[in-house]
């Protein structure tokens, strides 16, 4: 076709961790800007298991800016997809006409296709939304030209997708400003700082949750009164104790928090009216499992978090892993004939102690658990150098294996 090579699509492909929150964000201030009623910390998980990677091409030859979600086209006019998408062509549309010879103007009115995909159960409470805008506006951004501070976009996409814009542990600033200038993530350690620690998603439903964050948050401001309480007396405190353990690699102090904050934002939902329930049988027996094991060996080695989903995040340190899992194992037999059951970095085999198993007590629940991801602390969005990795074709559609 004549005119062929000029339309060869600028493409780039990025990947964006998944974080799990230990402080929980819960409730917004203004629901367009996704404004928290209160700060949160989170520790992003490794890429390595737990990832989305998005390729976004611009093109003087596309139409229309089209997306593609795992495999299926997408709405592109959703609010959210539509405030990231202005915000990056604002930014780039300044940088150009603060005179950056290094921009193409010519790209900024290219439409763009994006296409984006998840190694893992998307809207199941695995912070799939955190990592898709994160992996959106760091892609975006790279395509535009924009640097500089991307997690305020993010944030406008998803609130949590903030903090996935860096690795190893990071708060999000829940700011003051009407605008949400000031609020933004930072990070507060890198992925390097507790090498022992590591991340357990116990996978107990990979269905989409019956009632969505955005929702429920918004019932939750609506009704709760210890939602307020929660926000306003308590959170302030917690933050800063947390940073505080997370620097001293203070196992004991850091799962505490952890556990009395994820009680306490399940507590949030219960005082929700109507109530929400995003935890299960099988969560609340991972709970008392996690505290039985605490208390046999008189420390505490485990601790678990919620987020608005069943499946339960593990934390613990490295020592304690194959032990632990050898009890997920036996107190949540798998399918025998199943897939793998671990999944991830690999656990060494542990024997379980009948002292152990009776000091927990609980009665199995066969299939409970359908499996296992093993992973530890990692870095942030990272661009993917090799070509053959672009999600979309030269052609700007999604390639037949996506």
């Amino acid at each position: 076709m004549p005119g062929d090579s000029m339309d060869k699509p600028n493409i780039v492909t990025c990947t964006a961790p998944v974080n799990i929150a230990v402080i929980k964000y819960w409730g917004k201030r203004n629901e367009e800007l996704i404004l928290p009623i209160n700060s949160s910390l989170s520790v992003t998980l490794h890429q390595d298991q737990l990832k989305t990677t998005t390729t976004v091409a611009t093109s003087t030859s596309f139409q229309e800016d089209r997306i593609w979600l795992n495999g299926k086209e997408e709405d592109i006019t959703h609010p959210r997809l539509q405030s990231c998408l202005r915000e990056i062509r604002r930014l780039a549309r300044k940088r150009r006409n603060d005179g950056d010879p290094a921009l193409d103007s010519s790209a900024l009115s290219h439409k763009v296709h994006i296409c984006s995909v998840n190694n893992f159960p998307t809207a199941a409470g695995l912070a799939s939304s955190a990592a898709g805008f994160a992996c959106l506006v760091y892609s975006l951004a790279r395509v535009f030209g924009v640097e500089g501070e991307l997690s305020g976009i993010a944030r406008q996409g998803s609130g949590s997708a903030c903090r996935s814009i860096y690795g190893g542990f990071v708060q999000w600033i829940m700011g003051q400003k009407d605008d949400g200038q000031d609020s933004l993530a930072q990070q507060v350690e890198p992925e390097t700082h507790w090498p022992e620690l590591r991340i357990l998603v116990l996978v107990a439903s990979a269905e989409r949750k019956p009632v969505g964050s955005t929702s429920g948050m918004q019932t939750s401001v609506q009704t709760s009164s210890l939602l307020k309480h929660r926000a306003e007396s308590v959170v302030p405190g917690r933050m800063v104790e947390m940073i505080e353990a997370v620097r001293r690699k203070n196992f004991a102090a850091f799962a505490e928090l952890t556990m009395k904050d994820s009680n306490q934002f399940h507590a949030t939902c219960l005082d929700t009216y109507p109530p929400i329930f995003y935890l299960n049988s099988v969560s609340q027996q991972v709970i008392s499992l996690v505290h039985r094991y605490n208390r046999h060996y008189g420390e505490t080695r485990l601790a678990y978090t919620f987020d608005a989903g069943p499946n339960a995040v593990v934390y613990t340190l490295q020592q304690h892993v194959p032990e632990f899992v050898q009890a997920v194992q036996h107190f949540f037999p798998p399918e025998s004939n199943g897939g793998q059951f671990i999944q991830g970095l690999p656990v060494d085999h542990a024997a379980l102690s009948e002292e152990l198993k009776q000091a927990i007590g609980l009665e199995p629940m066969p299939k409970g658990i359908s499996y296992v991801i093993s992973t530890k602390a990692g870095p942030g969005p990272r661009v993917l150098e090799d070509p053959t990795q672009h999600l979309l074709g030269s052609d700007g559609l999604p390639k037949k294996t996506v």
